[in-house]
């Protein structure tokens, strides 16, 4: 059996393999973290507005007025 003479503690499979492994695991966190950030702050310029809901206490599974208590689209100013 031919004896492994190929090994190096600096390859890509080493020290060095895990470095990178490393550095690419805290780069996808910080923009993860970044991109929460992003909206976070629009969500804060931009709250939600619960007022086109008249009752949500009158919502029922599968019914055919259920358009009655849906989101309405905004008045047009004449």
């Amino acid at each position: 059996m031919a004896e492994n003479t190929k090994r190096n503690v600096f390859g890509l499979h080493g020290v060095f393999g895990v470095l990178i492994s490393i550095v690419g695991i805290l780069v996808i966190l910080v923009i993860l973290m970044l991109m929460s950030i992003v909206v976070q702050r629009d969500a804060a310029k931009n709250p939600y507005d619960p007022s086109v809901i008249r009752d949500v206490n009158n919502l029922k599974m599968r019914s055919i007025d259920n358009w009655n208590y849906s989101f309405q689209a905004p008045k047009k100013d004449k």
